[in-house]
């Protein structure tokens, strides 16, 4: 059949898609849809493979005849070998920008990934990637942009201090270390894009990281008799003995802040004397606690209205907030520079000094990879260091015997 203005503005909807073909050229038509939309269409073969392209829905701008020239070209591409289809959708792909590529990233490559490091990373997505580079297209994106965005999320480009719930604030600051970590998603999505053909390479590979200072702080054992009369003090001042417990807990076990805070009584085992956590940094984990920390646990009572060892005011499955508690108590110590993660470094280091090898030490803290234990080597006993003493100390004996006597000193 003729295509013609009249006879498409004619067509009516049918229970199913319902195909029209014109007569020249042959393999441009109509599809009118079961809800009565009109598309142009173009069908040839490729390859021995049907390809159907379309064109437009009639109407501004769609005219048969304009539909027809359209046709007429993508149907010329077909026949040099191209496919206009296949070349359209990757010029569509190739042109999506960082932030359509983080909706797709979200969706499709982060199903591994827990529901807590995935709220780390859309708030570095948030509050840094798509400021910065939210518009630019993904392709075009050059090993110099990424130098440079990561240049200024360390210099405080993106800071900020904004209002989030009814008493809540995010407070943004940058530096070097946030910059880092953004720099690690930022390469984690653009290699997505590679998998996903939106560009051929991944230029973050060639920026490198800013080297950051090491933060090894250990107590010492005044410092550590100093906090635990804080504690004991602040204890008896009315702070809460959860919160109290939690700062003993950390000291004395050496795990992370939020498997302390997430335990629960039913998963411990005081005749084995372990903790199994079904979730932590590294996946399920067996928490193995020693004496002092099993008589502490015996010191802290159950609540009836939650499951948790520490649990807050509100109960429920709602963990204690200890930070403000641990401040506190550092003040009252007059001890500055530490963290509270480093009471799980001052653990580590405490058991290697003490003779422990590092495999042992890295079952203890839960390290899933021995590279991670390998920060505390210089501490252990130097196996090396001790096979020359005893070899060299064996030659001398050896050489004392071939030397002559020396000359006896005059009194």
């Amino acid at each position: 059949m003729k295509l013609t203005k009249k006879f498409v503005e004619g067509l009516g909807a049918e229970a199913a898609d319902r195909f029209y073909w014109d007569e020249s050229p042959k393999g441009f038509g109509v599809k009118v849809t079961a809800r009565g939309k009109k598309v142009f269409v173009v069908q040839t073969r490729l390859n021995g493979r049907t390809r159907r392209a379309t064109i437009g829905e009639f109407g501004s701008p769609w005219s048969v005849d304009q539909a027809r020239e359209e046709a007429l070209s993508l149907l010329s591409q077909f026949a040099r070998g191209k496919d206009p289809v296949l070349e359209k959708k990757a010029a569509r792909v190739r042109g999506i920008t960082v932030r359509e590529l983080s909706e797709r990233y979200w969706n499709e490559a982060n199903h591994h990934k827990k529901p807590s490091t995935l709220d780390v990373e859309r708030g570095l997505m948030k509050r840094h990637i798509l400021p910065l580079l939210g518009d630019k297209v993904v392709a075009d994106l050059t090993t110099s942009d990424v130098q440079l965005f990561h240049q200024r999320v360390a210099k405080g480009d993106t800071a900020a201090d904004e209002k989030t719930k009814a008493r809540g604030r995010a407070i943004v600051k940058g530096g070097r270390g946030t910059s880092n970590r953004t720099l690690d998603l930022l390469s984690s999505m653009l290699s997505f894009a590679v998998a996903v053909d939106v560009r051929p390479e991944n230029p973050v590979r060639s920026v490198k990281k800013f080297k950051l200072k090491t933060h090894d702080r250990q107590l010492t054992e005044e410092e550590l008799g100093r906090l635990g009369e804080a504690l004991a003090t602040l204890g008896a001042d009315g702070v809460s003995e959860f919160a109290i417990g939690a700062l003993r807990f950390l000291a004395l076990t050496g795990c992370r802040r939020g498997e302390a805070l997430s335990l629960q009584w039913p998963w411990i085992d005081k005749r084995n004397g372990i903790a199994k956590l079904p979730d932590s940094k590294t996946g399920q984990k067996i928490l193995v606690l020693g004496e002092a920390a099993l008589s502490l646990l015996d010191t802290i009572p159950r609540r009836t209205d939650s499951p948790l060892v520490f649990p807050s005011s509100a109960g429920g499955n709602v963990p204690i907030s200890i930070q403000k508690i641990w401040r506190k108590a550092c003040k009252v110590a007059a001890i500055s520079d530490i963290r509270l993660h480093d009471l799980r470094h001052n653990f580590a280091s405490e058991a290697v000094s003490s003779g422990q090898s590092l495999y042992i030490v890295g079952k203890l803290l839960g390290h899933s990879q021995q590279q991670t234990t390998q920060r505390y080597s210089h501490l252990a006993a130097n196996p090396v260091k001790a096979a020359a003493d005893t070899t060299s100390s064996s030659l001398a004996r050896q050489m004392l015997g071939k030397l002559p006597l020396q000359k006896q000193q005059p009194e």
